[in-house]
């Protein structure tokens, strides 16, 4: 198991939220602020990510016991569980493996079936990025350009690049781990039914949850409920923040 790096903030009840691929504990600071004045707020940084310690492996039930270790670790008996994308597959494996640890579960663009490759231009964009000549952060953003045209895209690829003390730049995240472990942390993840509340939230434009998905969903989320967020895709947090919170509050306050 990794000792994960996480941040919290807040108090009231705990609250865990779980980043997406190439993503890291920063990506929901913004909602966390937002949340912190009545919940107990952990943001978390999951293995081969952000500043969580590099691991050979990353199977979905490893990262879940990640976070129970993590809960453990702060005397946390049950939490509410977000996650995001990839993250939002470790907050199921986790409700499927530990259910008593978890009190209701927010799922964000996700389901539990395995997906096709989809982020082979990010990896070219990556790849495209040759550190050794990075002598600035624009020389890494510029590099990218080459691959990649989406600005919103490059930007959260840009949080992963590091300085380190003697100068040279690198990759925070486990980039050649996180490779050889793709079609894992695509594949599915699967257990017992989770028979306490949970909340699937997709954004309009997105295409990771269509609805003929959801009976699927339903007969391991007897309790799931559906919202769809207009004018939202993959990143429904950062596309349609007020919106996302609502849902979130709501369903938690019920």
């Amino acid at each position: 198991m990794a000792v994960l790096h996480f941040k919290s903030s807040g108090k009231g009840e705990p609250l865990i939220i779980l980043h997406g691929l190439f993503g890291m504990l920063d990506n929901w600071q913004t909602i966390a602020n937002r949340l912190d004045n009545r919940y107990l707020v952990y943001l978390v940084d999951l293995r081969n990510h952000g500043r969580s310690p590099h691991m050979e492996s990353m199977t979905y039930p490893e990262m879940a016991e990640d976070i129970v270790q993590l809960m453990d670790a702060e005397g946390i008996p049950a939490a509410n569980i977000l996650g995001h994308s990839m993250g939002g597959k470790v907050a199921m494996q986790l409700a499927f493996d530990h259910p008593l640890r978890v009190q209701k579960l927010i799922v964000a663009d996700i389901g539990p079936k395995g997906y096709p490759p989809g982020h082979d231009q990010i990896f070219e964009a990556l790849d495209a990025v040759v550190l050794p000549a990075v002598t600035q952060r624009r020389d890494a953003e510029e590099m990218m350009q080459q691959v990649l045209h989406d600005p919103g895209i490059i930007l959260f690829l840009m949080k992963n690049l590091q300085r380190h003390t003697d100068g040279s730049y690198g990759w925070r995240m486990n980039l050649e781990v996180i490779r050889e472990q793709y079609s894992s942390i695509r594949g599915p993840v699967s257990g017992e039914s989770f028979h306490d509340p949970a909340l699937f939230i997709r954004g309009s434009r997105s295409d990771y949850i269509p609805d003929n998905d959801w009976p699927a969903i339903q007969e391991l989320f007897p309790l799931a409920a559906l919202v769809t967020i207009p004018d939202a895709g993959h990143w429904v947090h950062a596309d349609q923040p007020d919106m996302l919170l609502n849902e979130v509050v709501r369903f938690l306050l019920s």
